[in-house]
């Protein structure tokens, strides 16, 4: 064959096969292991184990410690306010909220406004959270990339709580009669009860908000509804998630070396208050020094916990050594997944005792009406029974519990039953402190922070690179990078 000739034939079999092939390229080209669409039922369960997870580790590691639930005997900066960078929340809340987007796509796509209630609810949970820690954040453009917004501004934490509270709003509207939900960790799929929870967030985000607003018509507005508003009426109602006992979905402490979980002890300003009292919740949260616990629940168990912020050696050495030094209850750690007669250790959104302690506040400054008595009663009561407790008559007229007192003295009261009640729940202990001032506490006492508690997270460094200006913006707002810089919201001195 000549070779002009044999070229010519090349050229055609090429294109014969190029045409051939056409037919199919799409489907050839398309993987079917890697779908390009889902349901919002498929979605929803990771972003909530993911978010729980990381809450209650930034819960272990600095929530408890910086409102002294626990202290550190050692790797003591956490406790001696050395926080540096914490990013878990951030990167957290943002991975996860391109799902909840989705999810709300999905929804308006197919018609599901339980599924747009519920990703609303979740979606204004998890701004409270970032926002609560470090202040104005990405909010409004937070989601646009796709869009074409690579650097999304930095939303005034005054506009960030219009929107949380619209969403919470909306979201109860949309779950009125709505049908139940599948994939959901918290609820079962229950939709009133996320209802519920919408209402009883509002009521959080309502009274966090209370020293820079008139909230009183809102709050009423809910809590005189209880049709149109329903909300928390007792433990079975609040927003919990359940670990399992089998991996991956146990209590994220549980699988910590006992090494590190030993590293943080009782906090002696909650252990004190507790054994003043007698207040039985100290044998759930607290245990025996090792020194005494070997023969359990004899008279000779000593509680002792270790003074928040000391030095490494200090720390280490305090009351003759770790021996002597209560360790964090079991409940926490290898009974975390076993029922053993009390509930499985839980990462918690919010519960009906919290709620009944912020109506009871409400009521005692007359934004509410309602008796704060009856709420501050129930509030403690509910504690109690989320651990499977029930108190002794006589704990209730001690002087320290009894709502007796001046206006002031009954506000510390309701802010330090509550303190209590949040153990290990959250970083609502600390933003709850950092609003009211309640309990009175010291800092840390050998604290590296000029000698104030710390009230919020620095921005993560990265953003200095990747959204400088925006940054920047929110900085010259805000006020210095530092831990001392307070939120919006935050006009207590402490």
């Amino acid at each position: 064959m000549k070779p002009y000739k044999y070229a010519r034939y090349c050229w055609l079999m090429f294109m014969s096969m190029i045409l051939g092939c056409t037919g199919d390229f799409e489907e050839i080209n398309t993987n079917p292991n890697s779908p390009v669409t889902t349901q919002p039922e498929l979605i929803l369960p990771r972003v909530q184990r993911d978010m729980m997870n990381t809450l209650v580790a930034e819960t272990w590691s600095i929530g408890n410690t910086v409102v002294q639930h626990t202290a550190k005997n050692q790797f003591v900066n956490e406790d001696r306010y050395l926080w540096g960078e914490l990013n878990s929340i951030w990167n957290e809340v943002y991975d996860n909220m391109r799902d909840i987007n989705n999810i709300l796509i999905l929804a308006e796509e197919n018609d599901l406004p339980n599924y747009r209630g519920v990703a609303l609810i979740l979606r204004s949970w998890m701004f409270s959270l970032a926002t609560d820690a470090y202040g104005d954040i990405p909010y409004a453009e937070a989601l646009n990339g796709k869009e074409g917004i690579f650097f999304p501004t930095y939303d005034t934490q005054e506009s960030i709580y219009d929107g949380i509270l619209s969403d919470l709003e909306e979201a109860n509207g949309l779950l009125n009669g709505a049908s139940n939900i599948s994939g959901d960790l918290i609820y079962g799929g229950n939709v009133e009860n996320w209802r519920k929870l919408a209402n009883s967030l509002r009521i959080r985000y309502l009274m966090r908000i209370s020293d820079r607003r008139d909230v009183s018509a809102a709050l009423i507005s809910i809590v005189d509804n209880p049709d149109q508003y329903p909300l928390f009426t007792g433990n079975d109602d609040h927003a919990v998630y359940t670990y399992q006992s089998e991996a991956p979905n146990q209590f994220p402490l549980f699988t910590y070396r006992i090494g590190s979980f030993n590293e943080f002890r009782a906090s002696k300003t909650l252990t004190d208050r507790l054994i003043a009292t007698n207040d039985p919740r100290l044998f759930i949260f607290v245990r025996p020094t090792p020194a005494t616990e070997a023969t359990p629940n004899t008279s000779d168990d000593q509680y002792v916990g270790i003074p928040n912020g000391m030095a490494d050696v200090e720390a280490l050495t305090y009351n003759g050594g770790p021996e002597f030094q209560s360790r964090v209850g079991p409940l926490f750690f290898e009974q975390a997944n076993t029922p053993l007669g009390i509930q499985i250790a839980k990462g918690v959104i919010m519960t009906y005792a919290e709620l009944q302690f912020l109506l009871a506040e409400a009521a005692e400054k007359a934004l509410i009406s309602g008796d704060a008595a009856t709420f501050y009663l129930n509030g403690i009561n509910a504690s109690f029974e989320f651990y499977g407790i029930t108190p002794e008559p006589a704990y209730f007229s001690q002087g320290e519990i009894a709502y007796t007192g001046s206006e002031e003295e009954l506000l510390e009261k309701i802010g330090t039953q509550k303190w209590i009640s949040l153990y290990f729940q959250g970083l609502e202990g600390w933003f709850n402190w950092k609003r009211t001032g309640y309990p009175k506490l010291i800092p840390a006492v050998d604290n590296q922070n000029n000698n104030m508690i710390p009230v919020r997270f620095i921005y993560p460094i990265i953003e200095q690179s990747l959204n400088s200006e925006n940054r920047a913006a929110a900085v010259s707002r805000q006020g210095t990078d530092d831990l001392n810089s307070r939120v919006w919201w935050d006009v207590n001195p402490n």
